[in-house]
């Protein structure tokens, strides 16, 4: 089972899900801020929103799209952020 690290929290994860699941298997929510600093987190679930975007391993990423894999370091994008 993969080990990662999200926002510090060390999780154990089932392989072959998404980082996306395991962010919300653990109840952090939401994934990220507008840039009007409201809370936003996944919409669609296949990729198309990119509203759960967060950073695995110092890459932006849509979480759903991300399989889990042992030894990731996750962190949500919890400050208003002007680089997308």
């Amino acid at each position: 089972m993969p080990e990662l690290t999200l926002d510090g929290l060390r999780v154990t994860a089932r392989p072959g899900t998404t980082v996306l699941a395991a962010l919300q298997n653990a109840g952090l929510s939401p994934l990220r801020r507008s840039l009007s600093g409201e809370p936003r987190g996944a919409l669609c679930g296949m990729g198309t929103c990119s509203e759960c975007r967060a950073v695995v391993d110092g890459v932006t990423v849509r979480t759903c799209l991300t399989p889990v894999r042992n030894g990731q370091d996750v962190r949500r994008l919890l400050e208003v952020n002007r680089d997308f």
